[in-house]
C-alpha cells in the first residue's frame, strides 16, 4: 500500500481486498474505527488508513477467526486477557498481530 494520500472508493477497496461493498458498509456500522470520510457526492472515500484498518478487520475475522465482538475488543485495545498486569499485550496478542503484519508485508511486495 503506497502512501501518498491517495484515497479510494468502496469498489476499488472491495476490489483490492475481497471484501465485498455490502460488508464494508456493514462494518462500517460494526466497527467505530472504520468510519471512511465521505466526498460531496455523499461517496465513500476511503484512505490508506482506512484501507489497513479494513484489511485488518478482515484479518481478525476471516484468519484469526475472531467473532465480531472480539474483533471489536482487539481493535480497542480491551480483549478480555488481552494484556498483563503490566499492561503489555499477552502472547496471543501478539502472534495475532504478527499475522497480520507478516500479510501486509507480503501484500506490499506484491503490489506495484
Amino acid at each position: 500500500m503506497v502512501q501518498d494520500g491517495r484515497t479510494y472508493s468502496i469498489g476499488e477497496v472491495a476490489k483490492r481486498t475481497g471484501v465485498k461493498a455490502h460488508t464494508l458498509r456493514y462494518w462500517e456500522s460494526e466497527f467505530d474505527a472504520l468510519q471512511p470520510a465521505k466526498d460531496d457526492m455523499g461517496n465513500r472515500v476511503y484512505s490508506d488508513a482506512d484501507v489497513a484498518l479494513v484489511e485488518r478487520i478482515q484479518y481478525l475475522l476471516y484468519e484469526a477467526k475472531y467473532t465480531q465482538e472480539g474483533a471489536r475488543q482487539v481493535l480497542n485495545g480491551r480483549m478480555n486477557g488481552a494484556t498483563s498486569e503490566e499492561g503489555r499485550p499477552d502472547r496471543a496478542t501478539l502472534w495475532a498481530l504478527r499475522g497480520f503484519l507478516v500479510k501486509l508485508l507480503q501484500d506490499l511486495d506484491e503490489s506495484p
